[in-house]
Order: C-alpha cells, then sequence, then structure tokens
C-alpha cells in the first residue's frame, strides 16, 4: 500500500522515487496528480498502467518556471501574456513543441503539441528541485473521479504506487482550464479551474468553443464517472436515488433521496467546483444505483462543472 506523507516531509523521497522512474501522486490547486518525469518512457509508461489510461490521450507536462516551458515549447505573444497573467496556476496552454525539447512522444500522444501548465506550492518546487517537466494527469482511476484528497488517491491507486503526498484538500477542486491559440483564435478545449470571462478579459480576444477530436487531456466523451449512472439536471427525485444537489431551492421528491451533498447551499460556484469530485465520491459510496443532479448555471466556473458532470454521465462504453 502506498505510503503518504505531509508535503513538509515528502521531498526528499519523492524525489528519489522519481529519480528512480517510479510514479508519485502530488497535490496541486486543482486536484493531486499521478505525476512521472516527462522524459522517461518507462515512468510516463508507469502513469498509464497506475491509471490503466489508453495511450491515444494526452497528458499535461507542469513545469517550473516559464524559462523551462519556453525551452520545450514555442509560445507565441498571446501564449507568453496569458502565462505570465495565470502561471502559476490552473490554466493549461497548448502549444507547438520544440524539435528534440526531450519529451517522451506518449506525453503527446503523437501531437505535434504539448499542455504545459505551471503548478502553484508542492508540485512546483518539486519540478525546480528535479530539474525536468513531470507528466501528471489526476491521480485516479481512468476515467473516474478525480481525487481531491490524499486519502481519495490512497483508495483508489494506493495498491499500485509507492508514495502519496498530503498537501489536503485541494483549493480549486477541478481541473485546470485549457486553451489553444490557433490560426489567430483562441480556443477552450476544456473549461476548468479558471473562468472563460477571466481568460478573455487578460487576451482581449473571445474564446472559441467547439474542438474537433483529442487535442488536449480530459477530451474523452466519458470521463470523471462514479461507479452509480448519473441523471442531470432533474426536477424530480426518484426513489432510491443520491442526490447532487445545488442552492437553496430543492428537487421535487429530495426527501426520498438515499444521501444528498449539496455543492454549495448559497449557490457559489467556486465552492460548488471545489466540492464537486468529494461529493460526488461520497454519494457514489452511498450504494444508490443513480446520483440526480439538480441544475447548475452554466456562467463563470458553471461551464466547467457542467463539462465535468456530462462527461461523468455519458455513456460509459465511452470510457478511457
Amino acid at each position: 500500500m502506498a505510503e503518504i506523507l505531509a508535503v513538509g516531509e515528502a521531498m526528499k523521497r519523492a524525489l528519489a522515487l522519481l529519480e528512480g522512474g517510479e510514479v508519485v501522486a502530488i497535490p496541486t490547486e486543482t486536484v493531486y496528480g499521478l505525476a512521472g518525469d516527462a522524459t522517461s518512457g518507462a515512468a510516463v509508461a508507469r502513469i498509464f498502467e497506475a491509471k490503466g489510461r489508453p495511450r491515444f490521450n494526452p497528458l499535461i507536462a507542469h513545469v517550473a518556471d516559464l524559462a523551462m516551458a519556453e525551452r520545450i515549447a514555442v509560445f507565441d505573444p498571446l501564449s507568453t501574456k496569458l502565462a505570465k497573467a495565470f502561471w502559476p496556476g490552473p490554466l493549461t496552454l497548448v502549444l507547438p513543441q520544440r524539435p528534440e525539447n526531450g519529451i517522451h512522444p506518449l506525453v503527446t500522444a503523437g501531437l505535434d503539441t504539448i499542455a504545459l501548465r505551471m503548478p502553484r506550492g508542492f508540485g512546483g518546487g518539486l519540478i525546480a528541485r528535479l530539474g525536468r517537466p513531470l507528466a501528471a494527469p489526476s491521480a485516479n482511476s481512468s476515467g473516474r473521479i478525480s481525487a481531491t484528497t490524499a486519502q481519495a488517491v490512497a483508495a483508489d491507486l494506493g495498491g499500485k504506487i509507492k508514495l502519496v503526498v498530503d498537501g489536503g484538500a485541494t483549493p480549486v477542486g477541478l481541473e485546470s482550464t485549457i486553451v489553444k491559440i490557433e490560426d489567430g483564435k483562441l480556443k477552450l478545449l476544456r473549461p476548468g479551474g479558471i473562468a472563460a470571462e477571466e481568460i478573455e478579459a487578460v487576451a482581449g480576444v473571445e474564446l472559441v468553443r467547439g474542438a474537433a477530436g483529442i487535442e488536449a487531456p480530459g477530451m474523452l466523451a466519458s470521463h470523471y464517472a462514479p461507479g452509480a449512472s448519473m441523471r442531470l439536471n432533474v426536477g424530480r427525485i426518484a426513489s432510491g436515488e443520491a442526490l447532487l444537489a445545488f442552492g437553496r431551492d430543492r428537487a421535487e421528491g429530495w426527501q426520498n433521496a438515499v444521501a444528498v451533498r449539496n455543492l454549495s447551499e448559497t449557490g457559489d460556484l467556486r465552492e460548488a467546483a471545489t466540492n464537486l469530485f468529494a461529493y460526488m465520491q461520497a454519494l457514489d459510496r452511498s450504494g444508490a444505483a443513480t446520483i440526480a443532479v439538480e441544475p447548475i448555471p452554466f456562467d463563470g466556473l458553471g461551464e466547467a462543472i457542467n463539462d465535468r458532470l456530462a462527461r461523468a454521465a455519458a455513456p460509459r462504453d465511452k470510457i478511457e
């Protein structure tokens, strides 16, 4: 079973494992990541093995600073502007790769672009000490609910990895927002921990929605899925269902729910994002065959929350 160490005690052990080609679960501001040396094919393969992730789904490479990022990818002026505004933080930029950048091809799944992010806290310090970027998808079995606590990671992947670094509950609770600049347009590939409106305010251009194919991590139709099925935007709760609620007003029949978790009683979307995965996991453990979800607004972080819920509810034959 994986060892769990607090961030203040884990740096030396985490570095030793990463230097040896192993993977380590680490806290970030978004969700917990399953990190391995992005320049090592063996380490990246261990990430895929632990998650059960298909090779065609690319990974995000995490960097310590902008200088490291610029050695890996080619930055245009707008991408540089966004990086300086939002890094470190929950923004991932999809950029053209530099030739011979050292990143193993498994990370990019054969694409000529690479997804880059600069994390805060322990992850950033770990990358700086290692001196190499870390590939780090969410630390959960592929297609399942992302982990926002060390305990959730250990319960899911504890038998497959050697170390979980415990940094407490993650403050954002959603994966990063992923954007790509292509043909002069700023494309939103995945909504996430930074609202689209914040990015548009800095960029000075509108984010274009709708991507063709898999251009970045987290774009498969079914993702973040609990064991229970999910029913979205419900107005009435059926007997035996669990309820993922939002705000003060309840759906009809909510008293019949097997279990109830309210993402935010005050209707705060940032609080809802922080609670999303942990509450989905709690309701999944209730034994209910179906989790009913009350409507959640699409504005601000609501776009990212609804994206995750839609993927969690998608047909399971499409799970990565």
